[in-house]
């Protein structure tokens, strides 16, 4: 059923990709998650604007994303500064492999636990937590992870900066990138383009100088 929605209000091109129960996801799919992932709230009639689609084949669309999983749920983005909770951290755990399902169950008590993913490499487990300060790391780390038979061993990264983060990627993220560094750039500041120099003689400069003053 999904299907054959897709495929009736399709009206973009490219390589669909099946997912949850069979939703083929086409252009048009990922023009209104992009969307959406500027602006979650937006009403259906400014997203159909934005996509170029008639209201109510947004709509279609829409539910039919949520339906099938594609969109999980809607949530609010807080600042966690302006929450208390300035301090980010890395925690990755060791664990003991006969005790991953004490592993799990004590970390779901945690509410500092804000993202756990099992990883391959040195360590098990990688969580990230945020708390009001240094000393609630600490005490985590030593007092509670610790404590749990299961943890081996843990070690810990303070992130200083968040430089990036996206609620989402796409595929269509990598394909637009791909044809943004292809295009040729025409910018120039002045008469010299962009990322090449221009060498100035000491005489120009100093006459440059003197019309300066």
């Amino acid at each position: 059923m999904m299907s054959e929605i897709s495929r009736n209000g399709s009206g973009g091109g490219g390589q669909p990709g099946r997912i949850g129960i069979g939703l083929e996801l086409d252009d048009i799919h990922m023009k209104i998650l992009e969307v959406l992932r500027e602006n979650g709230r937006i009403s259906v009639a400014a997203l159909a604007e934005r996509v170029g689609i008639s209201r109510a084949n947004a709509y279609t669309r829409f539910e039919a994303l949520r339906a099938d999983g594609a969109i999980k749920r809607f949530t609010a983005e807080i600042d966690h500064v302006r929450a208390g909770l300035g301090i980010t951290a890395l925690i990755f755990v060791t664990v003991r492999q006969q005790m991953w399902k004490q592993f799990r169950a004590e970390l779901a008590r945690m509410p500092e636990v804000e993202y756990c993913a099992i990883t391959t490499g040195q360590h098990d487990a990688m969580i990230q937590v945020r708390v009001a300060d240094v000393a609630a790391v600490h005490t985590m780390v030593t007092d509670r992870l610790a404590n749990i038979p299961a943890v081996k061993a843990t070690e810990t990264v303070f992130i200083l900066d968040e430089v990036l983060k996206r609620p989402y990627v796409l595929p269509s993220d990598r394909d637009r990138a791909h044809r943004a560094a292809r295009r040729p750039t025409q910018e120039t500041q002045g008469d010299v383009p962009l990322g090449k120099m221009r060498f100035v003689g000491a005489a120009e400069g100093r006459n440059a100088l003197r019309k300066d003053d």
